[in-house]
């Protein structure tokens, strides 16, 4: 009975409870303050803030985080257990950007990927230019995970047809952009689509699919709205890709046969294998392929003239962790023929690990749960918890200036909410990539912004209002949640239940 009388008046009992109760302002204090510096860091470094600069920052807003849980009278400890528990919660996700990293490799060198841009350049004709567009950019940036690439490479060529067809270019960079944003989106391979349910707390093919939901009739809005501008506008000259496919088919052996290994994967999938059997089952079969199809690249990544099995053994696992490059006889398209295996995924790995040390911090002094109390105070409703995370995303997006950043701290701010919400963490993933992937090369500041536009020699005002599947994106989100089609509520007794 004494110790009992004794607990409650005990110095780290009053700790916990003045925890509970922190300020709003001192729980908004760390975001406010790593917004501004990383606005200011990537204002700096440009693209390459996301190199190492931005990492660290991450890590500056946790030990700001810290000071605040100092006083506050939490303890290194708890502070340290909280950190330690969101690292552990992502080592299935890491594990996972790993195995795609080594799946893009193999997929490379086993000519897999050229095969689908061999064939999806041949789908071109003048007279729905615009629609092609969106359809070649969509099954490249699926293929290789990367809007970037696809912008880069194919994107630019497009451009330049378009331009000789006289067709406004900022027309054909907004049909490239919706074109390899869908892709980016969907892709297992796109390092923001293994990000977003990273943060959300989901699982990636879950993801995806549940993203498709909004994804798809987005996409089809606008390749609609592009095969109608395609009979409205008039076009002259042709369209000659066949350099490029000459190309492909001079440093590939393009095999349809080559397409068994994206089915079989796309069947573990819909049979609901474990993601990352999955992926490790495509990359030995995209190493099995490169053996068969592609000797000759195999042996010269492997450093040798022959085939033999230490230059097969060496030529497929560098595929697999480091970054191999595949000349051709085109510049234009040896970017585009390069995977980075899973040495590349180690910045976003590195970037999610000191995400999670930030939220980690955040979620040990309290600061979460308070942002939170204080969201699900102005969101009444659901419709108000999805505004409120467009409305993150997209501030993110113009003060930070990085589609990473966009979704890595609105993604960790909100879990919690959405979870109070009894609202399954897809909604949240789903969200955060609807808002804030794909808005981001709609910022002229923004990294994407900045980037594309410099790329394709494009404005962004030019190609602003074309890129309609990317300003569509978190309007079809919102109409998702505002008349309650597919929001998957959780379904554990734990929180099912839980009073909103």
């Amino acid at each position: 009975m004494e110790s009992q009388n004794i607990e409650p008046t005990t110095p780290q009992d009053e700790t916990i409870i003045e925890n509970r109760e922190l300020n709003i302002w001192e729980a908004l204090l760390p975001v406010f303050l790593l917004v501004g510096m990383l606005a200011y860091n990537v204002f700096v470094y440009g693209d390459e803030a996301l190199s190492g600069s931005n990492q660290f920052i991450l890590l500056l807003g946790g030990a700001i985080a810290a000071i605040v849980g100092h006083f506050n009278g939490v303890s290194y400890r708890q502070m340290m257990t909280e950190v330690a528990e969101n690292v552990r919660s992502t080592s299935g996700a890491l594990l996972i950007l790993l195995m795609v990293g080594a799946l893009s490799g193999t997929w490379l060198i086993s000519g897999i990927i050229p095969s689908m841009i061999y064939y999806g350049l041949q789908i071109l004709n003048p007279t729905i230019f615009l629609a092609a567009c969106v359809i070649i950019c969509s099954i490249i940036s699926i293929a290789t995970g990367s809007s970037w690439t696809t912008s880069a490479t194919v994107g630019i060529a497009l451009v330049g047809i378009g331009s000789a067809l006289g067709i406004s270019l900022g027309m054909t960079a907004g049909a490239v952009l919706s074109g390899a944003y869908f892709g980016d989106k969907l892709s297992p391979l796109s390092d923001t689509t293994n990000l977003a349910p990273a943060m959300a707390g989901g699982e990636l093919f879950s993801h995806i699919k549940y993203m498709s939901m909004t994804t798809v009739p987005t996409y089809l809005v606008a390749l609609t709205v592009f095969i109608i501008l395609g009979f409205t506008i008039s076009t002259s000259g042709t369209t000659d890709t066949q350099a490029i496919l000459d190309s492909i088919d001079a440093s590939f052996n393009i095999n349809g046969w080559l397409f068994l290994v994206p089915l079989v994967v796309v069947f573990l999938i819909v049979k609901k294998a474990p993601p990352l059997l999955a992926l490790l089952i495509g990359t030995l079969l995209g190493g099995v392929f490169a053996l068969i199809f592609q000797p000759t690249i195999v042996a010269t990544i492997g450093g040798s003239e022959q085939l033999n099995f230490i230059s097969a053994y060496k030529g497929v696992l560098n595929a697999i962790t480091v970054k191999t490059s595949i000349a051709t006889d085109n510049a234009a398209l040896d970017d585009l023929f390069s995977a980075k295996g899973m040495e590349g995924m180690l910045g976003t790995i590195w970037l999610i690990i000191c995400a999670m040390v930030f939220g980690g911090v955040m979620d040990g002094i309290g600061a979460l749960s308070r942002i939170t109390k204080a969201l699900l105070g102005m969101a009444k409703t659901t419709f108000g918890l999805f505004a409120s995370t467009v409305g993150s995303c997209l501030a993110l997006n113009v003060t930070a200036s990085d589609q990473y950043l966009a979704i890595v701290v609105p993604g960790k701010m909100f879990s919690k909410a959405y979870k109070d919400r009894g609202l399954a963490p897809e909604n949240l993933s789903r969200t955060l990539e609807d808002s804030g992937t794909v808005t981001s090369v709609l910022i002229p500041w923004n990294t994407c912004g900045a980037y594309h536009s410099g790329v394709l020699g494009v404005s962004v005002g030019e190609y602003f209002f074309y890129a309609i599947f990317n300003w569509l994106s978190p309007f079809m989100t919102l109409i998702f949640a505002a008349f309650q089609i597919k929001i998957k509520q959780l379904t554990t007794a734990s929180t099912a239940g839980e009073p909103v």
